[in-house]
């Protein structure tokens, strides 16, 4: 079930890859949308702006988590594509106990940070306590959130797809049900639906590592594979730290925009986040392609394949150009209708302030697309420093549009946050993917003259 990405035809390598994780991606999704659908319908508009104000604060850990485990496994692809299967038992090691020391970390730094974050975004008084409610019991079930995207993307490393979409997708269903069981049941509100989401998420990080050691002799570790050299763990912390701290920074621009929001009221929130969610979704293919590059590339580099990087990277341009217009026309067309899912008898107001957001995103899609490929294959060959720095250019932008031009022309300026930071990203790592392509291309080229002079 492993996929070997250094030979084949890359388009239907990439199409295989893709359309399972791209499913796993939606029932992931599944997870945060169902619980605001719930929430919005059953409990009340607060409720749903409850939700949407811990949205960025969710993102905060959850990145982290992602760029870690995300960057914890670009070392696997890289020894699976090199053929070296000892070294893909040393760099599965060495994650599982950087995970375990990190998540342990990261769940006692986030439970202390909860009350400060949510005054410094401003959080309306009738949302405070259902927030805080909310994100204290997510960031308790931190674990469940690194144990399945640890198996997750050590699994994608090995070219496996497959198999965390399936457990994945048994515990959306799982999800849908203890949500309508806690909160329309046994009336827990905005608990209700953290329990579920952590209740769920925990079910299928552990059908996914049962699974995975009893089906992969590779994956099945001994205490010996634990005595790993010191240059495995620099090697992971080099890739994974910034690459975390990318998604990290791409959150601290989320919450900036937040804070900038929740000035407006509950209703902005609320239509604010019933936008997002639709948003999120239809970002999904652009971000399973960026995810299915960053394993092609990996693999790859470890095969000394560059002229396979360079073609797959014009192939999968295309397809986020296609993809991209196709999320935006969905996003025009049908962007209220998604709202209706979140928010029961929505007003015209909440339509308008919805679409809004939806319509400007739209039309900055194809630079968001790009982002995605060229930040996952600059960092599946271990180029991190650039990606996490055009996380802070996406910042920056999104700080000085989000306290600014608000000012001027009021709500618009917080629909412009997102497209001028995609944009501010996405230029400086498009340049750092061709001159790193330049400077492979002169190093092979010298390395051609040299064998021929000693010929």
């Amino acid at each position: 079930m492993t996929n070997d990405m250094t030979k084949g035809n890359p388009l239907k390598l990439f199409i295989y890859f893709t359309i399972p994780l791209l499913i796993g991606n939606v029932f992931q999704q599944l997870y945060s949308m169902v619980d605001t659908i719930i929430v919005g319908r059953f409990v009340g508009v607060n409720a749903l702006a409850a939700l949407g104000a811990c949205n960025s604060m969710f993102f905060l850990v959850n990145g982290l988590i992602l760029g870690l485990t995300s960057g914890f496994s670009v070392l696997v692809s890289q020894k699976f594509g090199a053929k070296d299967e000892k070294g893909v038992k040393k760099a599965v090691a060495s994650n599982i106990t950087l995970t375990i020391v990190l998540t342990v970390i990261i769940t006692i730094i986030a439970l202390l940070i909860i009350n400060p974050l949510l005054n410094m975004m401003n959080t309306p008084d009738s949302i405070y306590h259902d927030a805080k409610i909310y994100i204290t019991i997510i960031y308790a079930g931190i674990i469940t959130q690194t144990a399945y995207n640890m198996s997750a993307g050590i699994l994608r490393a090995l070219g496996d797809s497959k198999t965390p979409l399936y457990f994945l997708i048994l515990a959306s269903l799982l999800n849908v049900v203890l949500d309508l069981v806690f909160i329309v049941n046994f009336k827990m509100g905005v608990a209700g639906a953290a329990y579920a989401t952590n209740i769920a998420q925990g079910v299928s990080a552990v059908l996914c590592l049962i699974y995975s050691y009893s089906k992969y002799k590779i994956l099945r570790l001994k205490k010996e594979d634990f005595k790993v050299e010191r240059s495995y763990y620099s090697t992971h912390l080099k890739i994974a730290i910034p690459m975390s701290m990318q998604f990290s920074v791409t959150a601290v621009g989320i919450i900036i925009v937040q804070s900038a929001i929740n000035t407006f009221g509950a209703t902005v929130i609320a239509s604010y986040t019933a936008a997002s969610k639709v948003q999120q979704l239809v970002m999904q293919p652009s971000i399973s392609f960026g995810v299915t590059m960053a394993t092609y590339a990996g693999q790859n580099l470890g095969a000394r394949r560059f002229d396979r990087i360079k073609h797959g990277m014009r192939i999968m341009n295309v397809v986020s150009i296609v993809t991209s217009i196709i999320s935006a026309f969905a996003l025009f067309s049908l962007g209220k209708y998604f709202v209706m899912l979140f928010i029961e008898n929505p007003t015209q107001e909440i339509f308008n302030y919805a679409q809004q957001v939806l319509n400007y995103s739209a039309m900055f899609f194809i630079p968001l697309g790009f982002i995605f490929v060229y930040r996952n294959a600059l960092q599946g060959m271990g180029q991190s420093f650039v990606p996490m720095m055009a996380g802070f250019f996406e910042l920056c932008a999104r700080a000085l549009v989000a306290f600014t031009l608000p000012r001027f022309i009021g709500y618009i300026g917080i629909c412009l946050a997102d497209p001028i930071a995609w944009i501010s990203a996405a230029v400086p790592l498009m340049i750092t993917y061709y001159i790193k392509m330049r400077k492979i291309d002169s190093e092979n080229q010298q390395l051609e003259e040299l064998k021929s002079k000693a010929i």
